[in-house]
């Protein structure tokens, strides 16, 4: 069984998670997103779904599948019943859903087999007024950037104001101010409205572009460091990487999505976070080490001086 982040399965239980991870061992590293319960505000073939915050999945997989448990939750593959694939979620809602439609059509000259739909829609749990958490993969993701830029520019497509860039700074509260965040988040280029639903377009490696495990390392404390980045492919990944030139650390990780895109290559950013030592001895910074990181960030210093001179 293949799977890639994004993609989501269901065990005979009906227990829908979201794949968190590129690779497997002896299951699916993954997330607990929906239940069963007769609370739940989503409905699927009859049957009422809850959506789970971050903790109360883990107590929920802690009290009955504890076995789940190592580190992350880990599924085995012979209790998964049913795989979720963006590209093929996307084909089924297509003719229906009119704000996926009007994603495709905007990105024009991008593979149309490179493009998919993950979160609620993905798993049949999608309401009206659901996000729209759009997938494109590998280097085609750079192509739709341009091209969702170019329909916002043509009027195609809605530009997110700054109202609602406020919205999405108090619901993350990252540990930068608002202007601060709104010149990066503004920047980075892959969020729009579609019918005034905010819609998030996520890079997801093609195949070919999976490399080795990023192992977990030992922790050395909390550090802040000045650094030139030196290479940003997977900045939109998660976790985001960005290879910096710095004495000590070898690279920034980012395991939330506030701070994916935050610098380009040749930029000197500043980053605080978790340094941690792999088994081979190289040292990185890992940022987002709980679910809402307090006292952890990456800001372009780069951008910020640009910024100021204008």
């Amino acid at each position: 069984m293949r799977v890639r982040l994004r993609d989501f399965i269901e065990t005979k239980e009906h227990w829908i998670f979201s794949v968190v991870d590129y690779y497997c061992g002896d299951g699916v590293r993954c997330l607990l997103r929906y239940v069963p319960g007769p609370d739940g505000e989503r409905v699927r073939d009859g049957i009422r779904f809850k959506k789970m915050g971050f903790d109360e999945a883990y107590a929920f997989i802690k009290e009955n599948k504890p076995e789940y448990i190592d580190g992350v939750m880990v599924v085995p593959f012979a209790d998964v019943v049913k795989h979720y694939q963006p590209h093929d979620g996307l084909v089924r809602i297509l003719d229906a859903d009119r704000r996926a439609k009007k994603m495709v059509d905007a990105l024009e000259g991008v593979d149309f087999e490179c493009m998919g739909i993950t979160g609620s829609k993905l798993v049949g749990l999608g309401a009206e007024s659901s996000d729209v958490d759009f997938v494109v993969y590998g280097i085609e993701w750079f192509k739709a950037r341009d091209a969702l830029q170019r329909a916002i520019a043509a009027g195609k497509i809605d530009a997110i104001d700054e109202a609602g860039w406020e919205k999405i700074y108090k619901k993350r509260k990252p540990e930068l101010n608002f202007e601060e965040f709104y010149l990066h988040e503004r920047r980075k280029g892959n969020r729009c409205l579609l019918d005034g639903v905010l819609t998030d377009m996520l890079f997801v490696r093609s195949w070919d572009q999976i490399g080795p495990r990023v192992p977990i390392g030992h922790s050395l404390g909390v550090k802040t460091i000045t650094a030139k980045v030196t290479d940003a492919e997977f900045a939109f990944d998660s976790p985001a990487i960005y290879q910096v030139d710095h004495p000590e650390i070898k690279a920034v990780l980012s395991f939330t999505h506030t701070y994916a895109g935050q610098a380009l290559a040749g930029e000197t950013i500043e980053a605080c976070g978790r340094m941690e030592e792999y088994p081979d001895g190289k040292k990185v910074l890992v940022i987002g080490t709980s679910r809402e990181p307090k006292g952890e960030w990456i800001k372009s210093l780069t951008l910020l001086e640009k910024a100021d001179k204008k």
